[in-house]
């Protein structure tokens, strides 16, 4: 980068009145070394003149993601600046909906990455001061249990400071509507359009600091461990209820659990201890929250390595599940040891067909124990990029299916939703309880699919094998290309747009589908291939990290079980090929 004298006077100035209003001072600080280090015209560091220009290159963008970035100073970071304007954006914006007919009420979480402690008091300082009824939850705590709290304390706002399974550089802003804010199916839901471009509206990115009011109380901090009315246990008492223990001691399966350094190991281990799993066994060297995740690349139970401590240890102590949270548990993966190849992570859509299987069949049984056909009503709904064996699971037990937008802020809005799930590890099980996906109450339904399995002297992989008898094996992968820029996201779109592969593993394309163009969904950025033989092939930028995501599914039918094996094979091969044309699409 090499800036005109201007230009280069202009980030300085602009640098320094950060750093001078800058509430934080380790950030103010970090902000006026890296100036100094940029040196004047081409005379400095030329890595420190781009990191101060992208810093200033621009507001963080809110959307319906919220926020999300690497923690530092500048608007284009997450900084307690920048969460002060959004959250006087998000006050106005309730305020202004309120309209005076009420007084809006909001309820605020927070996780245990760095700074997240800070947001979340500034958020209830700024919140607060402007007339919103605030709460705060009492400790570092899950994203579902914020989630659970929006629609449990019929709040019309909920805001989680968590950047989720991110790198530990990163922070985010996930912003939930619910109570008289919010109608229909969407209450305690995250925000989705138009909803995030009205509080964007509203965020005044210019605004000195000064004039956004801070109140010193004001804010109600919600009962906590050994205090009556703990939130905590209010939210393990009622996902507990979805699996009562009838009295009984479920020690006939042994759990292995990690947090992976996040918020979760308590809760979740609540949760089980509520409903009779009392062999559960943490990884220890996880157990704990710890905002640099020193044990793994990532803290996102999907990516390599991930799971190696847990798995290690289900091995030696001859557990019959492990169960993984990611950092703020609103994700969940499960692992099995499979007869002859040892221990294994499930793909999300495997656990996602399970556990639809599973509440299909529980809602039958208790439709029969009823008399009545209410508790076998409801709607099921998976992602567009998720497997399609749900919505065959769903038409066995006589529900209905849909298919959504990627992101749990769509699954959520479905009416009547009684099951949803998309691939990348997110379940809502329990819609009336929280509206988001919950790596918890999840969990606790898998477990109880284990045991009784068990209990009859089943699996979980001859439950799959079921599944693909009865439904078809499907068989999913999926291909991630991370790129530098983002603008190589859009020129690899760009280049599937201009040229659709003429087959995928082997198969005749015979429909290519612009999703961008909308239809009977919002447009979204991504492309829709189906091939002969029921492969199907989506593609799509992610929303939270600079990736093109490849989605893959290829369908086997087959007779009998002895015939599965050779399918899982000729699937894995089909995939493969499918693997390699799209590479080739891509121009990788």
């Amino acid at each position: 980068m090499n800036p005109t004298a201007d230009e280069w006077s202009t980030l300085l100035s602009a640098a320094d009145g950060w750093a001078a209003e800058d509430p934080d001072a380790e950030t103010a600080a970090e902000l006026r070394t890296l100036a100094a280090a940029a040196g004047a015209d081409d005379a400095g560091s030329p890595a420190a003149l781009a990191d101060l220009a992208d810093r200033f290159g621009g507001p963080l963008e809110f959307g319906t993601a919220g926020l999300r970035a690497a923690l530092g100073a500048g608007p284009n970071r997450m900084n307690r600046a920048v969460v002060r304007r959004t959250a006087a954006g998000l006050a106005r914006y309730l305020l202004d909906t309120a309209a005076g007919a009420y007084t809006p009420r909001a309820v605020v979480g927070y996780d245990a990455r760095h700074k997240s402690d800070a947001f979340a008091l500034d958020t209830a300082a700024v919140l607060a001061a402007a007339g919103v009824d605030t709460l705060l939850l009492p400790d570092r705590l899950p994203t579902p249990v914020l989630a659970w709290a929006v629609r449990a304390l019929d709040c019309e706002a909920g805001v989680m400071v968590t950047a989720s399974h991110n790198p530990p550089q990163d922070n985010g802003y996930k912003v939930y509507l619910g109570g008289r804010a919010v109608a229909g199916a969407g209450r305690g839901a995250q925000i989705v359009a138009p909803m995030d471009a009205d509080i964007a509206r509203r965020i005044e990115h210019g605004l000195p600091l000064s004039a956004i009011p801070l109140a010193d109380s004001g804010w109600t901090v919600l009962p906590g461990a050994g205090q009556e009315g703990d939130i905590q246990d209010r939210y393990v008492r009622a996902v507990a209820a979805l699996a009562p223990a009838a009295g009984r001691a479920r020690d006939g399966l042994r759990i292995v659990l990690t947090p992976l350094h996040g918020v979760g190991g308590d809760t979740m281990g609540r949760v089980f201890a509520a409903s009779g799993f009392t062999d559960v066994r943490l990884v220890e060297a996880q157990a704990h929250p710890d905002p640099d995740f020193p044990t793994v690349d990532f803290p996102n139970p999907e990516e390599p390595g991930a799971m190696d401590l847990a798995l290690e240890q289900a091995s030696r102590e001859g557990a019959d599940l492990v169960v993984a949270n990611d950092p703020d548990a609103d994700r969940c993966a499960v692992a099995v040891e499979f007869p002859g190849q040892g221990w294994r992570m499930l793909r999300g859509d495997e656990v996602g067909s399970l556990l639809g299987e599973h509440i299909a069949a529980r809602r039958a049984a208790r439709a029969t124990a009823g008399g009545t056909a209410e508790a076998a009503a409801g709607v099921f709904a998976s992602s567009i990029v998720s497997s399609r064996q749900l919505a065959r699971i769903a038409a066995a037990h006589g529900l209905e299916h849909r298919t959504t937008l990627t992101g749990f802020k769509w699954i959520a809005r479905v009416p009547d939703l009684a099951y949803g799930y998309e691939e990348a590890l997110g379940y809502c099980v329990a819609p009336d309880l929280v509206r988001d996906k919950d790596g918890m109450s999840a969990a606790l339904l898998f477990a109880e699919l284990a045991e009784e399995l068990k209990a009859d002297g089943r699996s979980i992989p001859e439950a799959l094998d079921e599944l693909a008898l009865v439904h078809g094996l499907h068989a999913t992968d999926q291909l991630s290309v991370r790129v530098q820029s983002l603008d190589l996201l859009g020129a690899m779109m760009g280049r599937l747009r201009s040229r659709t592969p003429a087959t995928l593993g082997g198969s005749e394309v015979v429909a290519a589908v612009d999703l961008a163009a909308g239809g009977d969904r919002p447009p979204t950025d991504r492309m829709l291939y189906h091939a002969a033989g029921e492969t199907r092939v989506i593609v799509r930028p992610s929303g939270t990290e600079p990736k093109l995501k490849c989605y893959l599914e290829v369908v086997a039918h087959v007779s009998s079980a002895d015939e599965l094996p050779a399918a899982r094979a000729a699937a894995r091969g089909r995939l493969d090929a499918v693997v390699a044309d799209i590479r080739d699409a891509l121009g990788l």
